[in-house]
């Protein structure tokens, strides 16, 4: 059985919801990448017993390492590495090789703002450098430490409990200092048994997650020992993602499985080497040989969010030109040149003004490639003829081609414009591979 990991987020703040985490996703899918198993995510308020009792648990757990985030600041609320200090039954000291570099850090702060109290920043940041003695010092990166603790003989882990990595909270803080802390001695020893994985995920599109499950059972009434693979199935903006986890020896196993995938769901399995939508995309119109389709949208209930999607990848300058938002009447018109008397005709929610917005993109922007998105992502605004989450989608060639779909989502104003662009990002895939 591989190395098994905890991750302990710290911060009322993110408790409560106010900010949001995306520390404990990092974390867990850097250690995966080490084989490393993460077991748990805990996320605790500032308050030291709750980190005892999350440390705890997690020790209990028989993980060989625990990675905490946040709570190293120079407040009375940041109390991580106290906690940790105790947990792992070692004495804290103050190390004043390392409250000098925290001061010479603070200097520049210090010299752009003369009114501040010197001594009550440095009394301040002097917490910063009262460690855990024993501990592995990493070094900031603001001005927070970041550091490794293995367990004492006085710890309440005992011998052979889990080393605990103790991180910064910000991002940009932490992710740098992860690097170096995976290359400390006491790390490594922690996580000696970590294990080898290949790791693979296939995607999907057009069809129900509960159609997943019963292609697992077909498969193992095929024959094929699903019993070798950790898979797992998330829908996520309308795409099933299968996610399988196996130890090498299993590759003919997986191997099957994909083969069976491939041969049940034919097309609608767009994504065998783990691309996203968004990159299959991109890698069309970036084409080969350095020429390049350049693509333009004009959007109304989505606001600019394909436009947004598609400028998010590297190299999106060379293909993308731009994005009209023509909410109103009037826009459509000025911006996208959607006839008047079209308007007039069949109402903005139509297949008819999609078609025209798709075209008016690639006029007005000069573009090889238009979308036209019209429809009512809500919350207001529906009638029995034309309710919430009718939504027209348009995808056009210069050339002439073009795909056109009225679509039917359920679910918030959100959760509509979300996946109307992922609809309209497999459109465009299909055209171009047709074109």
């Amino acid at each position: 059985m591989s190395a098994r990991a905890g991750i302990v987020v710290t911060g009322t703040e993110v408790l409560s919801g106010i900010i949001r985490d995306s520390n404990g996703p990092w974390l867990s899918e850097r250690l995966r990448e080490l084989g490393v198993d993460a077991a748990q995510i805990v996320i605790v308020g500032d308050r030291p017993d709750d980190l005892h009792a999350a440390l705890r648990f997690l020790a209990e757990e028989g993980v060989a390492v625990i990675v905490t985030s946040g709570g190293l600041g120079p407040t009375a609320d940041d109390l991580t590495a106290d906690v940790v200090g105790r947990f792992q039954g070692r004495e804290m000291v103050l190390d004043e090789s390392l409250f000098g570099r925290i001061a010479a850090i603070l200097e520049p702060l210090l010299s752009r703002w003369p009114d501040l109290d010197r001594d009550a920043v440095l009394r301040s940041n002097r917490k910063q450098a009262i460690v855990p003695q024993g501990a592995t010092i990493l070094e900031p990166v603001g001005t927070a430490p970041g550091l490794v603790v293995p367990p004492s003989e006085a710890g309440v882990a005992g011998i052979g409990g889990p080393a605990v990595v103790v991180l910064p909270g910000p991002p940009r803080e932490l992710q740098p200092m992860w690097r170096t802390a995976t290359a400390t001695d006491a790390f490594r020893a922690a996580t000696a048994g970590a294990g080898v994985f290949e790791w693979r995920i296939m995607r999907l599109f057009g069809l129900p997650e509960s159609e997943i499950a019963e292609s697992l059972l077909v498969a193992e009434r095929d024959g094929i020992q699903l019993g070798e693979l950790e898979i797992t199935t998330c829908l996520r903006r309308g795409e099933i993602e299968i996610a399988t986890r196996f130890a090498p020896s299993a590759n003919p196993v997986y191997a099957a499985f994909e083969a069976f995938v491939r041969a049940r769901h034919g097309e609608l399995l767009f994504s065998t080497d783990g691309s996203t939508i968004d990159a299959q995309v991109a890698s069309l119109l970036l084409g080969t040989g350095g020429i390049a389709r350049t693509i333009a949208t004009a959007e109304s209930c989505t606001g600019g969010l394909l436009a947004g999607r598609l400028t998010d990848l590297a190299g999106s300058s060379a293909y993308v030109l731009g994005g009209l938002v023509v909410y109103s009447n009037a826009a459509k018109v000025a911006l996208a040149g959607v006839a008047p008397e079209l308007l007039e005709r069949v109402g903005a929610v139509s297949a008819e003004v999609a078609e025209a917005l798709a075209d008016g993109a690639i006029a007005r922007l000069e573009s090889d490639v238009g979308v036209g998105i019209t429809g009512i992502a809500g919350p207001g605004g529906g009638t029995p003829e034309k309710p919430v989450g009718l939504v027209y989608v348009c995808v056009a060639l210069r050339d002439g081609r073009r795909m056109t779909r009225k679509l039917s989502l359920p679910g918030s104003r959100a959760d509509i414009r979300d996946r109307t662009t992922t609809v309209a990002l497999h459109m465009i895939r299909r055209l171009l591979l047709d074109a």
